[in-house]
């Protein structure tokens, strides 16, 4: 079994990294062997082994392939902005082809399961003309669309959703990832997108902002999400 997903979000701070790592922790507790690729990341820190990304780090530490950083984070920015305008902060042009390829030496690994984990939402530019959705359409591989729970987030899931679908890609599931504690109507909210969303929902993990450790909330996340439906 050879299983690849992109993992998408309506916006930024939707939880994508959460939901990945947690898909490959409950992989990884079942036997599988799994890899990660966030290609692209701004803000990050400085070490002594060069610029290192949270995210990044988080999905290398659920990888069972012997992986080193570099590939699971070939692109990392230091301001925390969008990666175009970083790149042109350093004089650097991003090419979907070329994070298509780092991400493919990835996939070539052969990982039972492997998560790809853009940036932002689903139209975040690469450069002037393409942006991460184009790298999710070379790769031609479906989507899981992690669902920020706030107000305004049925608009915001409704037009993603129907741009994935119009790229000419599979949403594999979406998961409801509340990240507001006190969104009004929250099981309405849910109901309304599982109603308008043909694809299945793979959960809904509640607000775990109480949770200060990283790898803790990970391993909280990990008993809302049903892997057994994305993997059949």
């Amino acid at each position: 079994m050879k299983k690849r997903f992109f993992i998408a979000g309506t916006d930024t701070d939707a939880g994508k990294t959460t939901v990945a790592c947690a898909l490959l922790a409950k992989a990884r507790n079942q036997g599988l062997s799994t890899a990660a690729v966030k290609p692209v990341a701004a803000g990050c820190i400085e070490t002594k082994e060069g610029l290192r990304n949270n995210d990044a780090e988080q999905l290398l530490a659920q990888c069972t392939m012997p992986l080193y950083y570099e590939q699971v984070n070939p692109v990392a920015f230091l301001a925390p902005i969008a990666p175009h305008i970083a790149a042109q902060q350093q004089g650097q042009r991003l090419q979907v082809d070329r994070l298509a390829g780092f991400t493919r030496g990835v996939l070539m690994q052969g990982a039972n399961l492997t998560l790809v984990e853009g940036a932002g939402g689903w139209r975040v530019p690469v450069n002037e003309r393409e942006t991460l959705a184009d790298l999710a359409i070379a790769l031609g591989i479906p989507v899981v669309l992690v669902v920020g729970m706030r107000l305004g987030c049925i608009n915001h899931t409704l037009l993603t959703v129907e741009a994935i679908t119009r790229d000419g890609l599979t949403l594999a599931g979406w998961v409801a990832n509340c990240i507001d504690p006190q969104m009004a109507e929250l099981d309405a909210n849910i109901m309304t997108l599982q109603h308008r969303i043909q694809a299945p929902m793979l959960g809904v993990v509640p607000n775990l902002a109480n949770i200060e450790k990283a790898s803790a909330r990970m391993a909280a996340c990990q008993t809302y999400l049903d892997l057994e439906m994305l993997l059949n």
